[in-house]
């Protein structure tokens, strides 16, 4: 993203503050034009002759917005259609400032699943005229249902091909946008069968680490972990009862890089430029793509990726693994896969540039062999045509690198390493220490770190603590400190497991009639007592397994969705409600015992009117059936569903009754998503929730009450709150409070 002193006005100029010598500094549009850049890739020859003005004046041009839709089949089929049907027509044919509006459909993306609109984001934001549409956009990203995302950045997912048994790696995973598809393949068959695998996302900055969590934590997923560590030094995983090292399915290196392929949106790529970045960041990358391929499992795919077009931090970082490895690693032919991709292939000799500008040769001014093209032999046995360029002007994207690498020997499903691998990746790690203080230098003059947070790692199961120091040959880089601020609900309490037979649990797991198929030993706690308090969390089998391991090195940050949340008030048999983002989750776990169904005129009412006496309820007629059942069942949380028809998804949704009342506990941005997919009933951001409203108007009622009780010369009877005591805390408040 552009740096924090850069600006854009409403048109999408590019605006940076110049310092005037005087406190009043001003303000400038960036120029996009580099001569240094412009004469290294003509020398690089990547761009034919006649394309090198398309090519150049793409890269000059904004980046159009561009999204893509998530979820199962039947949800995201919903959602776009929903788009087509709503809001293509209201852009079709405009135009702003000559450029065509007309949404499109993103080519290589599958079933028509991804946007564009050739306009900046910026553009769609401050016209009235798409009021609508951004309205549109952002409630569904903030619900999960659309990630807006550059073209480009979709691309290495789509081709790692996650199925839902793999295990994944994402070794420099912030922001998020890549980890989040990555999640959506692993639950692509959640309709049929919950997955088996698992996302491993990582980031060498602890702050960005936690940022990740915010990107990701929508998706609501019990297959996934957060971890902060240098990619280069990603440390070994040896489960309980295993001697192999854990070996990954899928590991997406998409390494920090000069970023000079995002120039579109990062403006100050034009005056920053420099042959030196390349250079600079060549070792780190090599680095992270090899411990990469060390952690990759015989058979599993690899890809390589930048947003850059320098072959110093493409081609020359994949010559040299191809070098290293031999025939244990090869290229995969991907044209085939993403048909409608334009691309170029990969090549195979370029001239290096120092720092001066001007070509070396091999030993000259200190630089390392890797950055030199391979030689002519080397070159036919690599076949680095098979990488993967994507330039700005052959699709309207920004520009990418992609690489898919593959371990040999597919006949192998072992997802642990045999003692032989084990052996050579003690040496690897031990020479790679050796320069680690001096790619800390590089990359520092680069402006980026890969700095690792601690030195040690804390990790509680349910009967012990087993704090884990790393040994000798395995030290981490000076710890980052944590000065600068983390987001309000990073949790750095330990992982607790909760015994099955925990007085707390035993109360929820009959009473929501849970069955024996769900994993009842995979429920935990983040805090120091190790007790269920406030909240209870869930996470899939084989995440458990990683975080209890007894020799963990990892450094965990984030895991696990909620499952329970302590309602404060005395409500009866069970003092736990299911928290909403674990109801994906567990729906084919409960039992129909605390399960309601309703038509779609009962929903709407419950989606407007908050805490509605379930007498009204009975005599509004609204759904006879649904009255009836709710006398029978006990308070506390019940599951709604609500059948749709026409091929429809079906919604599930938590209801709260209590004494007198009821309360469909959606938050404020699901209710706003909800009513305007099921009913097309448009809202505003500024429109409060019906909690808020309904307190609001409590309140009033009670200040008249104690007005007129105060001019009254009678006696006075007590006046029952209308908000009862067994009432939940809504859900509404977006809670933050993931500390206990």
């Amino acid at each position: 993203m552009p740096k924090r002193n850069s600006r854009r006005n409403n048109k999408g100029k590019a605006f940076t503050r110049q310092n005037t010598g005087n406190d009043n500094p001003t303000w400038k549009e960036v120029v996009r034009e580099n001569e240094i850049w412009e004469e290294y890739y003509k020398a690089m020859n990547i761009i034919p002759d006649n394309e090198w003005d398309d090519f150049k004046k793409a890269c000059q041009s904004n980046l159009p917005m561009t999204f893509r839709i998530t979820g199962s089949r039947k949800h995201a089929e919903e959602i776009r259609n929903i788009f087509v049907d709503r809001h293509y027509n209201n852009l079709k044919g405009k135009e702003y400032e000559g450029v065509d509006l007309t949404p499109k459909n993103i080519e290589f993306y599958p079933d028509k699943l991804g946007w564009q609109i050739d306009v900046s984001k910026q553009v769609i934001k401050k016209q009235k005229d798409f009021a609508k549409t951004q309205r549109f956009l952002v409630i569904e990203t903030e619900v999960g249902n659309i990630s807006r995302q550059e073209a480009v950045s979709m691309i290495p997912p789509l081709l790692l091909d996650v199925k839902p048994e793999h295990y994944v790696l994402d070794m420099c995973a912030a922001p998020g946008s890549k980890t989040a598809q990555l999640i959506e393949a692993l639950h692509a068959n959640d309709e049929q069968q919950l997955p088996t695998g698992f996302v491993l996302a990582n980031d060498s900055d602890y702050k960005r680490s936690h940022m990740l969590v915010h990107q990701v934590k929508r998706l609501n997923s019990p297959n996934f972990l957060v971890v902060n560590h240098d990619a280069q030094l990603f440390p070994r995983i040896r489960l309980n009862e295993h001697k192999e090292y854990l070996k990954f399915d899928r590991i997406l290196c998409d390494v920090p890089c000069s970023g000079d392929g995002t120039m579109r949106k990062n403006i100050n790529i034009w005056k920053d430029f420099r042959t030196g970045n390349a250079i600079g960041l060549h070792p780190l990358q090599y680095n992270i793509l090899n411990r990469g391929l060390q952690l990759l499992k015989k058979g599993g795919r690899l890809v390589y990726s930048t947003c850059s077009l320098s072959p110093i931090e493409n081609e020359a970082i994949v010559a040299e693994a191809l070098r290293k490895w031999g025939d244990k690693i090869k290229l995969v032919d991907v044209s085939h896969e993403l048909p409608g991709l334009k691309r170029r292939p990969g090549i195979s000799n370029w001239p290096v540039f120092g720092k001066d500008m001007k070509v070396k040769e091999k030993g000259e001014d200190g630089l390392v062999d890797s950055l030199f093209p391979p030689t002519k032999e080397e070159a036919d046995r690599f076949g680095l045509d098979k990488c993967v360029r994507v330039y700005p002007h052959l699709q309207n994207t920004g520009g990418f690198f992609i690489t898919v690498f593959e371990k040999n020997d597919p006949d192998s499903n072992k997802r642990q390493a045999d003692e032989s691998d084990v052996e050579v990746e003690v040496k690897q790690d031990s020479k790679r220490q050796k320069t680690e203080s001096e790619s800390g230098q590089i990359v520092e003059s680069s402006d980026i770190t890969t700095e690792d947070a601690n030195t040690t790692t804390t990790t509680t199961t349910s009967t012990t603590t087993t704090t884990t120091t790393a040994a000798p040959s395995e030290q981490q880089p000076k710890p980052l400190e944590r000065k600068s601020r983390l987001p309000r609900d990073a949790n750095e309490e330990p992982f607790v497991f909760l015994d099955p037979n925990n007085e707390e649990l035993k109360k929820c797991f009959p009473f929501y009639d849970f069955s024996s198929a769900f994993p009842r030993d995979c429920t935990l706690v983040r805090n120091a007592t190790g007790e269920p308090l406030r909240t209870v969390y869930y996470v899939s089998p084989m995440v458990k397994e990683i975080l209890t391991t007894d020799d963990q090195k990892l450094k965990l940050v984030h895991g696990g969705i909620k499952l329970f949340v302590a309602q404060r008030n005395d409500v009866g048999t069970c003092p736990w409600r299911v928290q909403t983002e674990a109801l994906h989750t567990i729906e084919h776990f409960i039992g129909t015992k605390r399960h309601l169904t309703c038509n779609l005129e009962l929903l709407k009412y419950l989606f407007v009117n908050a805490f509605p006496k379930v007498e009204e309820l009975k005599s509004s007629g609204l759904d006879e059936e649904f009255s009836k059942k709710l006398d029978t069942l006990e308070e506390g949380c019940l599951f709604l569903t609500v059948k749709r028809g026409d091929g429809l998804e079906d919604l599930f949704l938590p209801l709260w009754k209590g004494r007198a009342n009821v309360n469909l506990m959606v938050s404020k941005k699901d209710t706003h998503e909800l009513l305007y997919r099921v009913f097309d009933i448009e809202t505003s951001a500024k429109d409060e929730g019906k909690e808020r409203i309904y307190q609001e108007k409590v309140e009033a009622e009670k200040k008249a009450r104690a007005e007129a009780a105060a001019s009254s010369t009678g006696p006075e009877k007590d006046v029952q709150n209308a908000i009862e005591t067994e009432t939940p805390e809504t859900e509404n408040k977006e809670e933050s409070d993931d500390q206990e």
